[in-house]
């Protein structure tokens, strides 16, 4: 059933990513009418990151995920970059925005069932982490590719807040991977979750890698045609997501 499941993940992934080419996600800069009610921003933010963070812990008090050292670590890394997405960036971006809820409520949905993919394969499934695990290639490759990433992630968005608090709307970025790139913030965080693979060499983080792919890459593209519609004078040696590439 797990890899009926998981399978059909996938395929929800790839039909979402080719939805995402041609339809952008309606919140941040892309919010429009016709989505249904809004949520304040914030809201929206805890609402469909929270899971993620509260689904992996249920498994770990559940299944005792707690009595694996290499288990711990994953959840550590895991709960620290989900405690960044659900509880500290939403107090610190503006709150008079909003979103539509239908958007909360997708990616309530895939968190659930991301973290559940996750849970199920650390401590459900034949996949015992030894301890000599953290001296394997896989996990010290793996780990520095995940921290490498999650720093892309938080410098990145930190440059944007530091815009929004300007109060000036919606200006060019600058500093950091920006000065390659339009959309560092989603490269880091591609990444991240690649790192996570290798880090954890799981089916469910592959899958999750892919996920992240599937949906930030799209919005990445329709961010970079944003701004070079919204500034004439936006960077041309600027691509959308991967630096001299794309």
């Amino acid at each position: 059933m797990f890899q009926i499941l998981i399978n059909s993940w996938i395929g929800i992934g790839v039909v979402t990513f080719f939805v995402l080419l041609f339809i952008s996600a309606p919140y941040g800069r892309h919010l429009r009418s016709g989505w249904g009610p809004l949520l304040p921003k914030r809201l929206g933010w805890i609402l469909m990151e929270a899971p993620a963070l509260y689904v992996i812990w249920i498994f770990y008090f559940l299944y005792g995920g707690f009595n694996n050292i290499v288990l711990v670590i994953f959840l550590c890394l895991w709960s620290i970059h989900y405690t960044n997405r659900s509880l500290i960036w939403p107090l610190l971006i503006d709150k008079n925005g909003s979103m539509p809820l239908v958007v909360a409520l997708l990616a309530f949905i895939f968190n659930v069932f991301n973290a559940s993919f996750h849970g199920y394969w650390f401590l459900l499934m034949d996949n015992y982490y030894d301890v000599s695990w953290l001296l394997s290639s896989n996990f010290l490759i793996g780990l520095c590719i995940f921290l490498f990433g999650m720093i892309i992630n938080i410098q990145s968005d930190k440059i944007l807040l530091n815009i929004s608090k300007e109060k000036k709307g919606y200006q060019i970025p600058r500093g950091g991977f920006y000065k390659w790139i339009s959309s560092p913030n989603y490269f880091g965080e591609i990444i991240e979750w690649t790192g996570w693979a290798i880090m954890t060499w799981s089916f469910s983080g592959f899958v999750f890698a892919l996920w992240t792919t599937f949906n930030l890459l799209p919005r990445a593209l329709k961010h970079h045609t944003w701004y070079k519609e919204k500034f004439n004078d936006y960077p041309k040696e600027r691509k959308a997501i991967i630096p001299k590439i794309l």
